[in-house]
């Protein structure tokens, strides 16, 4: 166990082919430890390795065919392959076997709109919000969809309903200062750069959308401050 704690260190760290090496001694040593498995698959992903990563969430779902994390974390490693329909099938799997979690429509949605069904996305996203109307996330990113079919007063709206949940108030903060409502925000420690999409505001990456928003899916309170972040980050982007 402890080489493994030192294995996550290593990937905290960025520290990928050095948390690598741990992981191949130890999914060679214990070869159905799904959390080794899990993680290494990970590692080949962040190292660019996508068909590795592929092959471990393979490996994965033959040993946990239900799971619908591993199931949504194949799709992610699928669009990185660019194979987009394979990666919706998945999803669709994932939102079949876990059908009231609002994340699994979100995902969806996010990748459809990446996909440039953008009516469809826009249909996900709502069906996630009607699952969990205090869902910031979302509503950012529905009205980033509106804003693209030039749908303008439904993506201020869907914005509006964002920045609200998160206590967000764009217009009352000046010269870069943060308001007292945003200090936890403020405080919250850097997030790398993968996580974000460079230059775009409010935008987050699809694969970072998926792996941060399901480790996050039970805690409303940080998802709504790692909105609050990006938001914050990008003001006036």
């Amino acid at each position: 166990m402890a080489e493994f704690e030192k294995a996550k260190s290593l990937f905290k760290a960025g520290k990928f082919s050095e948390s690598l090496e741990i992981l191949h001694q130890l999914v060679n040593k214990h070869p159905e430890e799904i959390e080794y498995i899990s993680y290494r698959a990970r590692v080949f992903s962040r190292l660019g390795d996508y068909q590795r990563s592929l092959e471990d969430f393979d490996r994965l779902i033959s040993i946990t065919p239900y799971d619908t994390t591993h199931i949504s974390d194949r799709a992610v490693v699928l669009h990185l392959l660019n194979r987009n329909e394979e990666a919706i099938s998945e999803l669709d799997r994932a939102l079949n076997l876990d059908p009231n979690n609002p994340y699994r429509y979100a995902s969806r949605a996010y990748l459809k709109d990446r996909m440039g069904d953008f009516h469809g996305a826009i249909a996900d996203y709502e069906k996630a919000i009607a699952l969990d109307p205090e869902d910031a996330i979302s509503y950012n990113n529905k009205g980033l969809v509106e804003e693209k079919l030039g749908y303008i007063s439904r993506s201020k709206k869907s914005f509006k309903q964002s920045d609200d949940l998160i206590g967000y108030k764009p217009y009352e903060q000046k010269n870069g200062a943060v308001s007292g409502d945003d200090q936890s925000a403020a405080n919250l420690p850097p997030i790398a750069p993968a996580y974000i999409e460079a230059g775009k505001a409010r935008k987050i990456t699809f694969a970072s959308f998926l792996t941060l928003l399901n480790s996050l899916v039970t805690d409303g309170q940080v998802r709504k401050d790692f909105l609050k972040f990006i938001k914050n980050k990008f003001k006036g982007a």
